[in-house]
């Protein structure tokens, strides 16, 4: 059974705003998730955030771009996509 994605409607908006190779390797990241869960330590600069929040990076360089989403309900293998964007941006408060 895969997981189901749900993108907060700023991820929605940001979408239309990142560089064509981030976006294909967001939906990569997704596709994963979806697929394999949420665990996806293969990632660079993957981590745990605070509580059922994971965040990591999708392009290294200036700027770096990074990905962070959290477990809604693991009974039923749902997550959300919290925010998509550069990293100076990123809500990645630590544990």
């Amino acid at each position: 059974m895969n997981w189901t994605i749900t993108l907060v409607r700023k991820v929605e908006r940001q979408l239309g705003t990142l560089p064509k190779g981030v976006l294909q390797t967001l939906k990569y990241l997704v596709k994963e998730i979806q697929v394999l869960g949420p665990i996806r330590s293969n990632w660079p600069n993957y981590g745990l955030l605070a509580g059922e929040r994971y965040h990591c990076h999708i392009k290294k360089g200036r700027p770096t771009y990074v990905v962070v989403w959290k477990i809604v309900n693991k009974k039923e293998r749902h997550f959300e996509g919290i925010y998509v964007g550069t990293h100076e941006r990123a809500p990645c408060q630590k544990h």
